[in-house]
């Protein structure tokens, strides 16, 4: 199974790094369609710290640019899991902003619609990427378990110290009937 997840990542990471790549280049093609979703989150950012950049050219590039770096480390195979979250995350914002189909008029709304569907599609597969443990046990089933290993260790202590009660007090009760 390990040769089809790596391509997997792969192929689901390509996409990413290509058009961050292209986007970062060349922000401009895009700034435009990010408006609908900057100009709303440009002043929570500038609200939650004056610092953070909140204009549209800026906050695409960024977002760019973390879409390489993400897509990378999805098809390199580090940190696979965080790298699909931030893809997915990213891509929300990006599907709702350049593929808005039901504001259209239907000539244009086919083709937005289906790159819409892509981006559902894209979202699907980074979740399973985020998702995906490659086989070995999860934090919580690892927790779990470890738990209840030491509670059965716990429990086996206890009786192992009772029954060694248990025979020191009748060792003790058979040498005080020992005489001398």
């Amino acid at each position: 199974m390990k040769p089809v997840r790596t391509a997997a990542r792969a192929m689901l990471g390509a996409i990413f790094v290509v058009s961050g790549v292209r986007i970062v280049l060349d922000p401009d093609a895009k700034v435009d369609a990010a408006k609908r979703v900057t100009d709303k989150v440009g002043p929570m950012l500038q609200r939650v710290d004056p610092r953070l950049p909140s204009d549209a050219r800026t906050l695409v590039q960024a977002k760019a640019a973390s879409d390489v770096v993400a897509g990378l480390m999805l098809a390199s195979g580090r940190m696979t899991r965080p790298a699909a979250l931030v893809l997915a995350a990213n891509l929300v914002p990006t599907t709702f902003a350049g593929h808005p189909f039901w504001t259209m008029p239907k000539p244009e709304r086919t083709q937005h619609e289906t790159h819409f569907l892509k981006n559902l599609a894209l979202l699907g597969g980074l979740l399973l990427a985020a998702a995906d443990t490659e086989g070995r046990p999860g934090l919580s089933y690892r927790t779990s378990h470890a738990v209840e290993r030491s509670q059965r260790s716990v429990r086996r202590a206890v009786r192992t110290a009772k029954r060694e009660a248990r025979i020191a007090r009748r060792s003790a009760v058979a040498a005080r009937k020992i005489p001398g």
